[in-house]
């Protein structure tokens, strides 16, 4: 076999014929040739069927999950519905074993004086065989304070067959005398009752009230009962006897004891008594026998100054 090796270029000779190579051709390295065999997919990416599998799984999974959650939920909700159906039944059942176990055998009554301990008892309206737990102690409560004698009440549930009633009442604290008519009040000004001709010698006198306006509550009237009150309280502890004042007029309030009239403005009642009591040992005249000699009559009206008057 012959080579012929030019200055430009050869020639190759192979199986298949020659062929023209230039000079660089022959000292190029040639890349291994790929082994012959079958082609294979070179794609890297997921495949389409795959992705697809894998929602339809999620997908399942999901639906699953949300059909457990519901029967579990379904599970609960007829559990709580079976329990509260038994427990309706129970206490249908058992009603008459509890009314019997709880029903009221005594009602105790504490604190009243003036009161009889049955009309708190009427006042609660309380029906035979009424159980212990059927009990509202708040009407109960509201009841019993509608009396004008009870100021305050408290009501409780003693088990298992006892209701207890604490009352505070009123305490009289003086007679309004209007006419021939008489009624209790206490310090407040609330009415506690009719006395008609009857009298209290023990306690003061208010005098000059409206007695109708008195009875349905004007708050006027209530307040100058409660300043008549609030003077013969004050008066009282300096001097004995029957105290007895006239509202007819809140800005002159006509106080008397032992034959002395006081006369009193609407400031403040105390402040008005206090300025007397430091002027009391000056005015020697001033006499307390009820036979109207001397000095009788004091005015307390004026802010700066004390008018003492004999009355003849």
């Amino acid at each position: 076999m012959d080579f012929a090796v030019g200055a430009r270029s050869c020639w190759t000779i192979c199986a298949g014929g020659r062929k023209r190579v230039g000079m660089k051709g022959l000292f190029r390295k040639r890349k291994p040739a790929s082994p012959a065999g079958p082609r294979q997919n070179q794609w890297k990416g997921s495949r389409t069927g795959e992705g697809m599998s894998r929602q339809a799984e999620a997908k399942r999974a999901r639906a699953l999950a949300k059909r457990i959650a519901f029967m579990r939920w379904s599970g609960v909700i007829v559990g709580v519905v079976l329990i509260g159906w038994a427990i309706v039944i129970g206490m249908q059942q058992s009603g008459p074993f509890f009314r019997q176990l709880l029903e009221i055998k005594q009602v105790t009554v504490d604190g009243v004086r003036h009161l009889d301990r049955q009309e708190v008892i009427e006042l609660v309206n309380l029906k035979s065989g009424t159980p212990l737990h059927h009990i509202v102690t708040s009407a109960i409560k509201e009841r019993v304070e509608s009396h004008p004698w009870i100021k305050e009440a408290t009501v409780e549930r003693v088990p298992f067959h006892e209701l207890r009633i604490s009352v505070r009442e009123r305490t009289p604290a003086a007679v309004i005398r209007t006419g021939s008519e008489n009624v209790l009040s206490d310090t407040e000004g609330h009415v506690l009752g009719r006395l008609a001709q009857k009298d209290d010698v023990s306690l003061p006198m208010v005098t000059g009230i409206d007695l109708k306006k008195f009875l349905r509550g004007d708050e006027e009237v209530r307040q100058a009962v409660v300043s008549g009150i609030e003077l013969t309280k004050l008066m009282g502890q300096v001097y004995g006897g029957r105290l007895q004042v006239n509202a007819a007029n809140p800005a002159d309030l006509v106080a008397s004891v032992r034959g002395v009239q006081f006369h009193f403005g609407e400031g403040v009642i105390g402040d008005q008594w206090e300025r007397f009591q430091q002027v009391k040992p000056v005015v020697k005249t001033l006499s307390f026998d009820g036979y109207g000699d001397g000095v009788n009559d004091v005015d307390l009206r004026y802010e700066n100054r004390i008018v003492v008057r004999e009355r003849g």
